[in-house]
Protein backbone atom coordinates (compact mmCIF):
# COMPACT_ATOMS: atom_id res chain seq x y z
CA UNK A 1 0.00 0.00 0.00
CA UNK A 2 1.33 3.43 -1.14
CA UNK A 3 2.95 4.94 1.68
CA UNK A 4 2.53 2.12 4.40
CA UNK A 5 6.35 1.30 4.38
CA UNK A 6 7.46 5.25 4.84
CA UNK A 7 5.37 5.09 7.92
CA UNK A 8 6.76 1.60 9.05
CA UNK A 9 10.17 3.07 8.85
CA UNK A 10 9.15 6.16 11.19
CA UNK A 11 7.78 4.65 13.45
CA UNK A 12 10.47 1.72 13.30
CA UNK A 13 12.91 3.73 15.88
CA UNK A 14 10.62 3.46 18.82
CA UNK A 15 11.88 0.86 21.57
CA UNK A 16 11.08 1.03 25.27
CA UNK A 17 11.57 4.81 25.63
CA UNK A 18 8.93 6.60 24.17
CA UNK A 19 8.26 10.73 23.41
CA UNK A 20 6.19 11.98 25.24
CA UNK A 21 2.62 12.17 23.80
CA UNK A 22 2.58 14.49 20.64
CA UNK A 23 0.45 17.12 22.50
CA UNK A 24 3.18 17.66 24.91
CA UNK A 25 5.56 18.49 22.05
CA UNK A 26 5.98 21.86 19.77
CA UNK A 27 3.24 22.11 16.91
CA UNK A 28 5.97 21.68 14.66
CA UNK A 29 9.82 20.63 14.42
CA UNK A 30 12.41 23.98 15.18
CA UNK A 31 14.15 24.83 12.19
CA UNK A 32 13.75 25.01 8.44
CA UNK A 33 11.33 27.26 6.62
CA UNK A 34 8.30 28.71 7.88
CA UNK A 35 4.98 27.04 8.79
CA UNK A 36 3.29 26.06 6.34
CA UNK A 37 0.65 23.78 7.87
CA UNK A 38 -0.69 22.65 10.84
CA UNK A 39 -1.75 19.77 13.10
CA UNK A 40 -4.88 20.78 12.66
CA UNK A 41 -5.07 20.58 8.60
CA UNK A 42 -2.81 17.21 8.50
CA UNK A 43 -5.18 15.69 11.19
CA UNK A 44 -8.75 17.17 9.04
CA UNK A 45 -7.39 15.47 6.01
CA UNK A 46 -6.33 12.50 7.34
CA UNK A 47 -10.08 11.91 9.05
CA UNK A 48 -11.24 12.55 6.09
CA UNK A 49 -9.65 9.62 3.86
CA UNK A 50 -10.49 7.33 6.66
CA UNK A 51 -14.05 8.41 6.43
CA UNK A 52 -13.88 7.97 2.51
CA UNK A 53 -11.73 4.93 2.30
CA UNK A 54 -10.86 3.14 5.65
CA UNK A 55 -7.81 3.45 8.02
CA UNK A 56 -5.39 1.78 5.61
CA UNK A 57 -5.55 4.89 3.01
CA UNK A 58 -4.13 7.04 5.72
CA UNK A 59 -0.17 7.57 4.96
CA UNK A 60 1.73 10.47 5.32
CA UNK A 61 2.11 10.05 1.42
CA UNK A 62 -1.52 10.31 0.86
CA UNK A 63 -2.08 13.09 3.30
CA UNK A 64 0.57 14.57 1.99
CA UNK A 65 -0.88 14.37 -1.75
CA UNK A 66 -3.82 15.93 -0.60
CA UNK A 67 -2.44 18.65 0.87
CA UNK A 68 -0.15 19.59 -2.15
CA UNK A 69 2.89 19.01 -0.73
CA UNK A 70 5.98 16.43 0.15
CA UNK A 71 5.58 13.44 2.67
CA UNK A 72 8.59 14.89 4.49
CA UNK A 73 7.83 18.57 5.04
CA UNK A 74 4.55 16.65 7.38
CA UNK A 75 7.26 14.89 9.51
CA UNK A 76 7.71 18.13 10.86
CA UNK A 77 4.48 18.48 12.25
CA UNK A 78 3.62 14.67 12.69
CA UNK A 79 6.78 12.26 13.65
CA UNK A 80 5.16 9.26 13.48
CA UNK A 81 1.87 7.32 12.38
CA UNK A 82 1.17 6.66 15.92
CA UNK A 83 0.92 10.29 16.43
CA UNK A 84 -1.52 10.84 13.49
CA UNK A 85 -3.98 8.59 14.92
CA UNK A 86 -3.97 9.75 18.39
CA UNK A 87 -4.72 13.16 16.81
CA UNK A 88 -7.82 11.69 14.81
CA UNK A 89 -8.95 9.93 17.65
CA UNK A 90 -9.00 13.14 19.72
CA UNK A 91 -9.92 15.08 16.94
CA UNK A 92 -13.69 12.95 16.52
CA UNK A 93 -14.17 13.72 20.12
CA UNK A 94 -15.03 16.95 19.50
CA UNK A 95 -18.24 16.05 17.96
CA UNK A 96 -19.60 15.04 21.44
CA UNK A 97 -22.03 18.11 22.91
CA UNK A 98 -21.24 18.51 26.72
CA UNK A 99 -24.54 19.76 28.40
CA UNK A 100 -25.08 20.68 31.71
CA UNK A 101 -25.41 17.48 34.41
CA UNK A 102 -29.41 16.28 34.72
CA UNK A 103 -28.36 15.35 38.22
CA UNK A 104 -29.41 11.22 37.09
CA UNK A 105 -25.81 9.99 36.41
CA UNK A 106 -27.01 6.70 34.53
CA UNK A 107 -29.17 8.94 32.23
CA UNK A 108 -26.19 11.31 31.79
CA UNK A 109 -23.71 8.88 30.62
CA UNK A 110 -26.25 6.42 28.89
CA UNK A 111 -26.88 10.14 26.79
CA UNK A 112 -23.23 10.66 26.65
CA UNK A 113 -22.90 6.98 25.15
CA UNK A 114 -25.24 7.44 22.74
CA UNK A 115 -22.76 10.03 21.32
CA UNK A 116 -19.90 7.98 21.59
CA UNK A 117 -21.95 5.05 19.64
CA UNK A 118 -23.09 7.80 16.68
CA UNK A 119 -19.76 9.40 16.56
CA UNK A 120 -18.34 5.84 15.39
CA UNK A 121 -21.27 5.26 13.34
CA UNK A 122 -19.80 8.54 11.53
CA UNK A 123 -16.30 7.06 11.63
CA UNK A 124 -15.84 3.75 11.14
CA UNK A 125 -12.44 2.97 11.28
CA UNK A 126 -12.68 4.70 15.06
CA UNK A 127 -14.27 1.71 17.01
CA UNK A 128 -10.84 -0.85 16.62
CA UNK A 129 -8.91 2.18 17.61
CA UNK A 130 -10.68 3.07 20.85
CA UNK A 131 -10.38 -0.69 21.75
CA UNK A 132 -6.70 -1.35 20.24
CA UNK A 133 -4.82 2.29 21.33
CA UNK A 134 -7.03 4.79 23.05
CA UNK A 135 -5.80 8.32 23.20
CA UNK A 136 -6.45 11.05 25.60
CA UNK A 137 -5.33 14.31 24.19
CA UNK A 138 -7.15 17.67 24.45
CA UNK A 139 -11.32 16.74 23.26
CA UNK A 140 -10.40 13.71 25.11
CA UNK A 141 -9.94 15.41 28.41
CA UNK A 142 -12.47 17.48 27.81
CA UNK A 143 -14.75 14.62 27.44
CA UNK A 144 -13.17 13.00 30.74
CA UNK A 145 -13.88 16.22 32.79
CA UNK A 146 -17.73 15.88 31.83
CA UNK A 147 -17.58 12.66 32.98
CA UNK A 148 -16.12 13.62 36.50
CA UNK A 149 -18.65 16.25 36.24
CA UNK A 150 -21.91 13.71 35.93
CA UNK A 151 -20.43 11.98 38.61
CA UNK A 152 -19.37 14.41 41.10
CA UNK A 153 -20.94 13.58 44.22
CA UNK A 154 -20.98 9.90 43.65
CA UNK A 155 -19.69 7.45 46.33
CA UNK A 156 -17.48 5.68 43.98
CA UNK A 157 -13.52 6.00 43.94
CA UNK A 158 -12.19 8.10 42.03
CA UNK A 159 -10.38 5.18 39.94
CA UNK A 160 -13.87 3.61 39.28
CA UNK A 161 -14.96 6.77 37.75
CA UNK A 162 -12.26 7.01 35.50
CA UNK A 163 -12.49 2.86 34.66
CA UNK A 164 -16.60 3.95 34.25
CA UNK A 165 -15.06 6.51 31.32
CA UNK A 166 -13.17 4.06 29.53
CA UNK A 167 -15.78 1.19 30.13
CA UNK A 168 -18.23 3.66 28.58
CA UNK A 169 -16.48 4.11 24.77
CA UNK A 170 -15.57 0.68 24.87
CA UNK A 171 -18.77 -0.66 25.08
CA UNK A 172 -19.78 2.16 22.35
CA UNK A 173 -17.29 0.68 20.40
CA UNK A 174 -17.95 -3.03 20.77
CA UNK A 175 -21.76 -2.53 19.84
CA UNK A 176 -20.51 -0.99 16.54
CA UNK A 177 -18.34 -3.29 15.99
CA UNK A 178 -20.91 -5.84 16.37
CA UNK A 179 -23.17 -4.14 14.19
CA UNK A 180 -20.64 -4.49 11.15
CA UNK A 181 -20.86 -8.07 12.48
CA UNK A 182 -24.02 -8.65 12.39
CA UNK A 183 -24.37 -6.42 8.54
CA UNK A 184 -22.12 -9.05 7.35
CA UNK A 185 -23.49 -12.36 9.25
CA UNK A 186 -27.03 -11.19 7.32
CA UNK A 187 -25.55 -11.06 4.06
CA UNK A 188 -24.26 -14.57 4.33
CA UNK A 189 -27.95 -15.07 5.83
CA UNK A 190 -29.34 -13.85 2.79
CA UNK A 191 -27.29 -16.47 0.71
CA UNK A 192 -27.86 -19.33 2.59
CA UNK A 193 -31.93 -18.89 2.55
CA UNK A 194 -31.38 -18.36 -1.23
CA UNK A 195 -29.69 -21.71 -1.38
CA UNK A 196 -32.38 -23.53 0.52
CA UNK A 197 -35.23 -22.36 -1.64
CA UNK A 198 -33.05 -23.95 -4.19
CA UNK A 199 -34.29 -26.97 -3.18
CA UNK A 200 -30.39 -28.64 -3.29
CA UNK A 201 -29.92 -28.96 -0.01
CA UNK A 202 -32.60 -30.12 2.08
CA UNK A 203 -30.90 -29.99 5.80
CA UNK A 204 -30.47 -26.20 5.62
CA UNK A 205 -33.65 -25.87 4.95
CA UNK A 206 -35.08 -27.45 7.70
CA UNK A 207 -32.44 -25.52 9.62
CA UNK A 208 -34.07 -22.11 7.95
CA UNK A 209 -37.64 -23.47 8.54
CA UNK A 210 -37.37 -24.69 12.48
CA UNK A 211 -35.57 -21.44 13.33
CA UNK A 212 -38.00 -19.49 15.51
CA UNK A 213 -38.95 -15.79 14.23
CA UNK A 214 -37.32 -13.90 17.59
CA UNK A 215 -38.38 -10.49 18.01
CA UNK A 216 -35.47 -7.83 18.74
CA UNK A 217 -34.55 -6.86 22.05
CA UNK A 218 -35.35 -3.71 23.40
CA UNK A 219 -32.51 -1.28 23.42
CA UNK A 220 -29.59 -3.88 24.43
CA UNK A 221 -26.97 -1.07 24.39
CA UNK A 222 -28.68 0.77 26.95
CA UNK A 223 -29.24 -2.62 29.30
CA UNK A 224 -25.75 -3.46 28.63
CA UNK A 225 -24.38 -0.46 29.51
CA UNK A 226 -26.49 0.34 32.33
CA UNK A 227 -25.55 -2.77 33.82
CA UNK A 228 -21.75 -2.47 33.20
CA UNK A 229 -21.82 1.29 34.76
CA UNK A 230 -23.33 -0.47 38.05
CA UNK A 231 -21.08 -2.36 38.20
CA UNK A 232 -17.92 -0.51 38.05
CA UNK A 233 -19.97 2.38 40.29
CA UNK A 234 -21.94 0.16 42.64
Amino acid sequence: MAGKNTMHERNSHVGTEREPVIWLRPERASGGRPAERSRAEITEVAVRLADQEGLEAVSMRRVAGVLGTGAASLYRYVATRDDLLDLMIDSVAAEYRLVAPSGDWRADLLTLARQARDIMRRHRWLPALVIGRPALGPHGTDLLEHVLEILDGHPARPARKVEAFAVLTGLAALFVESETAAADAARHGAYLSHVAAAGHHPRIAALIAAAPAEPPPADPFATVLSGALTAVLG
